[in-house]
Parts: structure tokens; C-alpha cells; sequence
């Protein structure tokens, strides 16, 4: 296990298992049927992977993931068991290093498409709104302002792209195209269910949830279930609702702390990216355990 000078997990290894694919975030071990997943705190923005990590923000999406999980069990999902006790023995050997950052999942035929859930015009879409009156092609009446909610939440996918590439935003029907009107209308219904149960949940607990993204994949029965994290700081936008306006980017629960410290310095968001100060890495881990304990009532 490789960790930084702040004790962030930056790189897992498991001797005894093949090498796993790195994501941006996780360490994919494949073991046949199933993977292990293993959330790092390494961190990411603008698409480039920090060089020093947020220590603990593995276990928050981990946590975070579970706790929406299991309170949506209407939608069936890719968990197995995040009990290192379950997992294979080269991986209990390093229970201490794994445990509530880790799960052991199915593994599933992934659908190539990012399903984005907006609820709130903030982000890329505020700045092709303003340009355009649209969001990813859809045509939006005019008289929003930054940061306003919408009239209904709208389902923008993108194309998933390789690492280090930019996700491509992609129509409706170009998802119809790739996957077939079925598993299209799937997509977009299960997409916009979700994010509507989750945003009235949060909504309840004084945290807005701007927009999401969710992926889905089709298990070996053909069955569409929930797979990858979910609902998270990572792949979500937080907001606390007590300092909502609308005009500006309001404060957020998650990486976009990052994203501003960036922006300050005028990264030009090429890799190498720069090392992130001590206290941005210790600003952005207290906003990630804030969204754990605002959501789930729980800490880690």
C-alpha cells in the first residue's frame, strides 16, 4: 500500500492478486466473476489525478455508496459484501488497509453511458444555457440565473471515455443508437428515479443535491443493476441548503473545493497537475466527512 506524507492511500496493492486496474479513484481487482473495489483517496479534477490525496475520502464514498445502496434496494445493484472478512484471502490478509474502503461486487457487462441527473442549472450547464437557452442540446426556457432549481429535473447523458479523455455529452437518441430504445428509456427512467428519491431524501437532512451521475451495468441474467459509487461527493453536487443563494456557485460538500483552489492558481488543467496544499487537502476532507454525516447521520 502506498500512502502519502498526510497518511492518504494513494495506491493499493494486494499481494497474492493480479495487478487491478486504476481508475481515476479505484484499484479494480478482477477475480472471474467478481472485482474488488478498492476506493483510494486519490483525487481528481478537471480529469487530472492529483499527486497527494484526501485522507479518509475512499472510506466517505465507500460509506456514502452503502448508505444509498441499501436505502434504495428497489434498484438492484453490483454489491456483494463490503466485509473483508468475505473477500479473498490474499485481500483478508490486508483487512486493516481495505476495510470501509472496499467492496466486492458482480461483475457486470458495463453500459458505456454516463447518466446525469440535473436539478439545478450550475456548472457546464449554466454556461451553455447562457450561451445557448440549452443544456446538452435540450432547449430550457429562458429567465434562470445561476444556480436556480429547475422546473424538473432533466437527464443529460454522456459517453463514457477512456482515462485521461473527456466525457463526451451525447443526445437521447444517440443513447438509443449505442444501447437500443429499451435499455435507453431504462437508462433515463432509473436515472431520473433516483436522483429524485435521493434529492428528496436529502432535501429532508438540509442538503441539496444539484446534479448526480450514475452507472448501470446488465448482470449475467440481462437484469439492469446499479454499479460504481453512487451519490457521492465525487460524483455529485452538494450543497448545504441554510447557504443556498442563487447568482453564484453556492458552497458546496464536495470536490468543487478543489476545483476553485485550481482555478485561483490558473491550472491549466493538463497533467502534471500540482500538489494540493495541507489545508486545501484538510478543507476538502472535512466537507466530504460533512456530506457523510449530513446524509447518513453516520461517521467513519
Amino acid at each position: 500500500m502506498q500512502y502519502d506524507r498526510n497518511h492518504a492511500l494513494l495506491q493499493s496493492s494486494i499481494p497474492g492478486l493480479a495487478e487491478p486496474r486504476r481508475g481515476k479513484v479505484r484499484d479494480i481487482y478482477d477475480l472471474g466473476d467478481q472485482l474488488l473495489l478498492v476506493a483510494t483517496d486519490r483525487i481528481s479534477a478537471f480529469d487530472c489525478v492529483m499527486p497527494n490525496g484526501i485522507p479518509d475520502k475512499g472510506k466517505v464514498l465507500t460509506q456514502i455508496s452503502l448508505f444509498w445502496f441499501e436505502l434504495m434496494d428497489w434498484m438492484p445493484n453490483h454489491l456483494i459484501s463490503a466485509d473483508p472478512a468475505d473477500f479473498p484471502a490474499p485481500a483478508k490478509a490486508l483487512a486493516a488497509d481495505l476495510a470501509g474502503r472496499s467492496m466486492l461486487v458482480k461483475k457486470a457487462n458495463n453500459l458505456a453511458v454516463e447518466c446525469i441527473a440535473r436539478g439545478y442549472l450550475v456548472g457546464s450547464g449554466w454556461k451553455e444555457y447562457r450561451e445557448a437557452g440549452t443544456v446538452c442540446g435540450l432547449q430550457l426556457r429562458p429567465g434562470y440565473v445561476q444556480a436556480a432549481k429547475l422546473d424538473a429535473p432533466i437527464y443529460t447523458p454522456s459517453f463514457k471515455a477512456e482515462m485521461g479523455e473527456h466525457d463526451e455529452n451525447i443526445t437521447f437518441e444517440q443513447t438509443v443508437e449505442m444501447v437500443g430504445e429499451e435499455t435507453a428509456n431504462a437508462l433515463r427512467a432509473n436515472t431520473l428515479k433516483l436522483y429524485t428519491t435521493a434529492a428528496d431524501y436529502a432535501a429532508a437532512k438540509g442538503i441539496i443535491i444539484a446534479d448526480t451521475k450514475f452507472e448501470f451495468g446488465l448482470d449475467t441474467d440481462g437484469t439492469m443493476i446499479l454499479i460504481d459509487e453512487v451519490l457521492t461527493p465525487d460524483s455529485s453536487r452538494f450543497w448545504p441548503a441554510d447557504l443556498y443563494c442563487t447568482g453564484s456557485n453556492p458552497p458546496s460538500l464536495d470536490k468543487q473545493f478543489v476545483r476553485d483552489y485550481l482555478e485561483s492558481i490558473h491550472f491549466n488543467k493538463t497533467p502534471p497537475a500540482p500538489d494540493l496544499p495541507d489545508d486545501v487537502v484538510g478543507k476538502t476532507r472535512e466537507k466530504y466527512l460533512d456530506a457523510l454525516r449530513g446524509l447518513s447521520g453516520r461517521g467513519l
